[in-house]
């Protein structure tokens, strides 16, 4: 089986195709907005990806969702509700996480089936 890469760097690739899996880095929004920006620009990111990988959303097989508070776990889920496909929902975990920097408040990593 071939191992098709995506916007690949010196330390590591945004999206890995194998076996008929997509596998996403950890997506996040812009450091410094608010949490319910960065997730809907987390979920675009996603989009994007899967896309580029030939799926789309209603083909996630699981999500993780790093919060940097818990706190903000009602906000971000918000933003997530309205995103995701109703009957096309994944396995989701949630934690809390320190994030890269301290300005990242949410990220999101998603395993998806062509």
């Amino acid at each position: 089986m071939e191992i098709k890469r995506f916007e690949t760097g010196p330390r590591m690739s945004q999206a890995v195709v194998y076996n008929n899996t997509v596998y996403l880095a950890g997506q996040v929004g812009n450091a410094g907005d608010d949490v319910v920006t960065q997730t809907k620009q987390a979920l675009a990111e996603v989009d994007r990806l899967l896309a580029l990988a030939g799926t789309d959303k209603t083909r996630i097989l699981s999500a993780t969702v790093w919060l940097a508070d818990m706190a903000d776990f009602a906000k971000m889920n918000s933003v997530w509700d309205a995103w995701v496909p109703q009957g096309h929902t994944p396995a989701r975990a949630t934690g809390e996480a320190k994030l890269a920097t301290p300005e990242y408040l949410v990220e999101v990593i998603v395993t998806a089936a062509l």
